[in-house]
């Protein structure tokens, strides 16, 4: 099974977003390693236009398929009605209603032969003016859009483990989400989910960051040594919650919130 976890980031400048997964996938007793995160590119001359990047859980095999369905509806798109270039919001909107249609007419013809799909898919972009997509399909292939509510989405059987819940926990919100670390918190939750459910593996650096730089759309991976940062930072946060929570048992709440507040006032009075 699988974890993948696509999270919207703000700021002033415009939107942006983030798509990490684990990378086990399991078929009955045998589990292995494998990318489940799909940059949607289009080759133009020299140059790589980005389009959209996907995440699916389920059957491998199925998933490949709606890549490929994806990809060739996009590229095609591209090139013949966007001019080589990334969809804006209302064009991608547009393009997904296609591939939503193509979805439904591949799964009916799967359930016509007797075979129940196991499918979930993020389907997300950023446009140049900084609007962000995320488009959620079903096993039915219809699509969701979640990116003005919740503003985010979770989907593959971690998000029954904890994938939701820790989401919530740690108090992510898109409004918010300048002052986090999208990267971090996309570890720690595959992680810590990892530790508990033995069909979601660890993260191991498959973190994709599409988003608007110097008015240019760009999409790129999280880069090997950000993966070792994280992983190391991600064992002392684990290391410090505990510490809080056995603090809040042995002195209690209101004495640890006191002291939070006054450390928070204090940084806030210094980079004044």
């Amino acid at each position: 099974m699988t974890l993948i976890l696509a999270l919207k980031w703000m700021d002033e400048k415009g939107e942006g977003v983030v798509i990490s997964s684990d990378s086990r996938a399991t078929v009955g007793p045998v589990s292995y390693e494998t990318r489940k995160v799909y940059p949607i590119i289009l080759k133009s001359g020299e140059d790589y236009v980005p389009l959209a990047v996907a995440g699916g859980a389920g059957d491998a095999s199925i998933i490949k398929q709606c890549y490929r369905i994806c990809e060739k509806i996009l590229v095609d798109t591209s090139v013949k009605e966007w001019y080589g270039c990334t969809p804006s919001f209302d064009q991608f909107e547009g393009v997904v209603s296609r591939i939503e249609s193509r979805f439904i007419e591949r799964f009916r013809a799967l359930r016509d032969n007797g075979i129940e799909p196991d499918f979930s898919m993020i389907l997300a972009s950023v446009d140049y003016n900084g609007r962000a997509s995320i488009y959620v399909f079903d096993d039915k292939g219809l699509a969701e859009p979640v990116h003005d509510n919740p503003g985010f989405a979770v989907i593959g059987k971690g998000f029954f483990t904890g994938g939701n819940l820790l989401l919530r926990l740690l108090g992510y919100s898109p409004q918010e989400s300048s002052k986090l670390d999208l990267g971090a918190l996309s570890t720690f939750i595959i992680d810590v989910v990892s530790e508990i459910d033995p069909a979601v593996g660890p993260f191991i650096g498959e973190s994709y960051f599409m988003r608007v730089e110097d008015g240019k759309v760009v999409l790129g991976p999280l880069k090997e040594e950000a993966v070792k940062e994280y992983k190391e930072k991600i064992q002392r946060r684990k290391e410090i919650l505990r510490k809080i929570w056995r603090l809040l048992d042995s002195i209690g709440e209101d004495k640890v919130e006191a002291e939070i507040e006054e450390f928070v006032k204090k940084l806030k009075t210094e980079v004044k």
